[in-house]
């Protein structure tokens, strides 16, 4: 419903403007993508051991569903990269799909039920350190560093400990 609300409304209105419009279209449609992957893997493992997987609808279902997940993500993908720069489009788009994905697969797989305290914690630790890295990143993307800084910078170090 966000995604299709997000391309028939936001996109013609903002699209044009704001780098989210066509970024939250692909990580939304991105990680119903992936939650497709995931059911196609277990149909598959059940394939190999010998279950009749072939003549469930779900599998093909889901194989339709992912074809066309990927080629909107695809399209709105290629239609922020054309309008904003790569290096604003590519921080957003991987922490707001990696914050999909995990939410998708929380909802619809369930995976934090069976998760302990410290599995939790190390998920979000994670996630949380990536998403500080890339806002460095991005954020001091400008700042000259060459390696003749290096001893400046271990000297004032020194001078302030002293």
């Amino acid at each position: 419903m966000l995604s299709l609300l997000l391309i028939f409304v936001a996109g013609p209105r903002y699209g044009q403007s704001n780098v989210l419009v066509y970024v939250l279209v692909c990580s939304a449609i991105g990680s119903l993508s992936v939650s497709c992957v995931k059911g196609l893997g277990i149909a598959l493992k059940e394939l190999f051991s010998g279950k009749p997987v072939l003549k469930e609808p779900l599998g093909w279902v889901l194989l339709v569903c992912l074809v066309i997940c990927i080629s909107i993500q695809i399209n709105y993908l290629n239609k922020a990269l054309d309008i904003f720069n790569t290096s604003v489009v590519t921080p957003v788009y991987y922490v707001l799909f990696t914050t999909a994905v995990m939410m998708c697969s929380a909802i619809l797989f369930k995976e934090w039920q069976h998760m302990v305290l410290d599995n939790i914690i190390g998920t979000i630790s994670g996630f949380l350190t990536i998403v500080s890295g890339i806002f460095l990143l991005h954020a001091f993307r400008d700042m000259p560093f060459s390696p003749n800084l290096l001893p400046l910078l271990l000297s004032d170090l020194r001078v302030l400990s002293c």
